[in-house]
């Protein structure tokens, strides 16, 4: 990661060169894109992602959204710079159910600088409706060079 740009390092991860951070096995995700300041996340909600009152759990949208607006402001990023998020805020806007069908998280950059970034997402569903949106401030700091 020291050694690649954000960006480069986002298309690595979403090309599969990279591998797959683990947490998003458990969305699922297909079809991402990354380009500077922008992520798009394809996904499908499923019985797997429920909650016990018969809809798609918070977390499963704090993921997508998380993920697209942390990742968006990693592509604004030089080599040796990472990221990580400090406080996100989420509005649920409609409830997201295994019938909703794909949805698409899409995350846009406000603002990089060298220390913090700002990003928004939204979750769309496959008719453009938003069902979910958020905003984000994230910590930039340097990355240590490897010890050889």
């Amino acid at each position: 990661m020291a050694s690649m740009s954000g960006l480069d390092f986002v298309r690595a991860i979403f090309s599969g060169e990279l591998p797959e951070p683990p947490i998003m096995q458990t969305v699922g995700p297909f079809d991402c894109t990354a380009e500077p300041g922008a992520v798009v996340i394809n996904s499908i909600p499923g019985i797997q992602h429920y909650n016990p009152i018969g809809s798609v759990h918070g977390g499963y949208a704090a993921i997508l959204l998380d993920s697209a607006m942390g990742l968006a402001v990693q592509t604004m990023l030089p080599a040796g710079s990472g990221y990580t998020t400090l406080e996100f805020k989420i509005s649920f806007v409609k409830a997201i159910t295994k019938d909703t069908g794909q949805i698409r998280t899409e995350g846009r950059v406000f603002h990089v600088g060298r220390r913090a970034g700002t990003a928004e997402a939204r979750i769309i569903d496959s008719s453009g409706r938003l069902l979910a949106h958020a905003t984000t401030t994230c910590l930039v700091f340097e990355i240590p060079a490897a010890k050889t």
